[in-house]
């Protein structure tokens, strides 16, 4: 399990490391798909925070990664305030992943 987690993220980073703006694109996409758009601008409050004040709130944390994916995983409330998003249990760890990489580095 460890070794595909591993896998993944190399896969991840490779795509970065790549092409930046296709990573954006794609992890945009997967937002979109999923309707997290309907609730969070990039840099605009809407339903929850923009995915930049997010950025910022994690932007020292050494765990930022780990508990923003699983933020994402199980959704949750009072973090931002009382009203909950829903989870994504759907979303694989490699989409999680593209998905949080994407949002921690939104300035």
């Amino acid at each position: 399990m460890l070794n595909k987690v591993v896998a993944a993220l190399f896969v991840v980073a490779g795509v970065l490391a790549a092409n930046p703006a296709q990573a954006n694109e794609e992890a945009l996409a997967l937002a979109q798909k999923n309707v997290c758009t309907a609730c969070h601008g990039l840099n605009t409050k809407l339903v929850g925070p923009a995915y930049s004040d997010v950025a910022k709130k994690y932007a020292d944390n050494p765990n930022a990664l780990a508990e923003l994916k699983a933020s994402i995983k199980a959704g949750g409330a009072g973090k931002w305030g009382q009203i909950p998003m829903p989870p994504q249990p759907q979303l694989t760890d490699e989409q999680l992943t593209l998905l949080a990489e994407w949002i921690l580095a939104i300035k």
